[in-house]
């Protein structure tokens, strides 16, 4: 069977060790296993990375740049294969996965201009002949944990700038699609970065703890649940470490009486159930202002969830695939019976569904739910699945309140024709990230992604600038260049610039 190990420099394969199954979710039979590392493992890549990190931040910004602009070309010259292996072991459809790599590559395209991005700041005579300016220099060594759900986008968020601002890094994958993130890897070696500056280690808990307890780490991104984000963020900032920890979401769309219900419909439906649900940006709360736009909303979805195909993931006509596990599957499920025993009103059931032929297969249908009130645990927490719940609303106040209030903070939408209603409900809502009529805000790659309350754990976002302050540190510089006849000073005060 099929080894998916670790890609460290010096290679040679892993001999013995613990190993994982890594499942072909559309069928539900095992196609490989991975490598699980441990402190071992990782001593190895933190060395290599240690040997050759100083060299890589002394190449200058626009040579690294011209490694990233490669790499670009690398991975879209590599698409179609990519894109179908990622199909192959998380089980979105492959145009779900391009999409998964190209908003990837977007963050890669920023990382281009890192020239522009690392210059400092420089004020001449700041005091009688004194100067001071300041330089973005990199941590050092960094690490990033990521997800099943973005197998390739979320590794290139972290890893692209990282490295790009001159530091080595070691990328943790998850244990159940860890083929893409090898991939991308070694692509990085082709596109001329020196071995040792991006290294792929695989492992469960035990490498995550090693990778939080390294002293040689500087810098850790990880995006998962929140329960593990605020792990992480504990255990790496308890050890000296800079830590963003990106945790669960539960986000909601607000459907204002006035709104295009045609286009907000179809909106719904892509950012609820595109991707099995299995994404933190997915909106699986829909809140209808006022009981007939609810009823409205309803007849209007309800045959657009009957006309959704699931399939397998290289099924071109599928709209999404399976869930990623036998485990995750019967989550889900048992989420939707929870619902329902609290009082939801199930109009559409994707329990126990399964495509004709792929009987063994992790498949939920699309499942719609009415009634759904705060008070719910199946509302106060993430499903992660394809599964839509209706919380009505009496009015925009409640509306707003209900994301304000929930203990995740990631992304909310609202669906309006009304410009002031939109304003006012971007200002006020107390949520990270915000879309007016769109219903998966993610910023673009030059802006930065992040939410709040327990969506995130630490005070710096993902890419964008944001991205190059976390990856860098400042260092500032004051100097002064007597020209021998100027007045001397008391080297004893604190010299001011008055």
């Amino acid at each position: 069977m099929r080894l998916i190990d670790h890609v460290i420099a010096g290679g040679g394969p892993t001999v013995g060790g613990r190993r994982g199954p890594v499942f072909n979710p559309s069928i539900g039979t095992v196609q490989a296993e991975v490598a699980l590392g441990d402190r071992a493992v990782l001593d190895r890549a933190v060395a290599a990375a240690q040997a050759v990190q100083g060299e890589w931040a002394a190449t200058n910004p626009q040579r690294r740049a011209r490694v990233m602009f490669e790499f670009k070309r690398l991975v879209e010259a590599n698409m179609q294969d990519l894109a179908e292996l990622l199909a192959s072991e998380h089980g979105k459809v492959v145009a779900d996965a391009k999409g998964d790599i190209q908003r990837g590559l977007e963050v890669i395209e920023f990382a281009c201009g890192i020239p522009h991005a690392l210059k400092g700041e420089y004020t001449q005579g700041a005091g009688p002949g004194i100067d001071v300016y300041s330089m973005r220099q990199p941590v050092g060594i960094g690490a990033g944990i990521t997800p099943f759900n973005f197998p390739a986008m979320i590794p290139m968020w972290m890893f692209g700038v990282a490295i790009a601002c001159g530091n080595a890094f070691i990328l943790k994958p998850s244990e159940r699609d860890p083929s893409v993130p090898v991939r991308l890897t070694q692509l990085m070696l082709e596109a001329g970065a020196p071995e040792g500056v991006l290294q792929c280690v695989h492992g469960d808990k035990e490498m995550v703890d090693a990778i939080l307890d390294h002293p040689a780490i500087g810098a850790i991104s990880f995006v998962g649940s929140s329960d593990i984000a605020n792990y992480v963020y504990q255990r790496g900032a308890a050890n000296g470490k800079r830590v963003q920890a990106m945790g669960g979401a539960k986000n909601h769309g607000i459907i204002m009486p006035d709104a295009d219900l045609d286009r907000a419909v179809g909106d719904l439906v892509g950012a609820a159930f595109g991707s099995a649900g299995e994404r933190c940006m997915a909106l699986p709360v829909v809140v209808p202002v006022g009981e007939g736009t609810a009823e409205r909303l309803i007849d209007k979805l309800l045959p657009e969830i009957e006309a959704l195909k699931v399939g397998t993931s290289l099924d071109p006509a599928a709209h999404y695939g399976p869930v990623v596990s036998a485990q995750h599957k019967a989550r889900v499920e048992d989420w939707i019976a929870k619902c329902e025993a609290e009082g939801g009103q199930i109009l559409r059931d994707g329990r126990n569904f399964t495509p004709q032929g792929h009987e063994d297969g992790f498949y939920v249908g699309p499942t719609l739910i009415d009634h759904v009130t705060p008070e719910m645990d199946s509302y106060h927490n993430e499903i992660f699945g394809p599964v839509l719940q209706i919380v009505r609303a009496a009015d925009f106040e409640t509306a707003l309140s209900l994301p304000s209030k929930h203990q995740y903070g990631n992304g909310v939408a609202i669906f309006t024709r009304n410009g002031h209603a939109a304003r006012e409900f971007a200002a006020r809502v107390n949520v990270g990230m915000v879309g007016i009529n769109v219903p998966i805000p993610v910023p673009v790659a030059y802006h930065t992604f992040g939410g709040w309350k327990r969506s995130a754990f630490g005070d710096t976002n993902q890419h964008g600038m944001e991205g190059v302050k976390f990856w860098t540190k400042v260092k500032t510089v004051t100097s002064r260049w007597p020209d021998g006849s100027a007045e001397g000073g008391n080297a004893f005060i604190i010299p001011t610039m008055g």
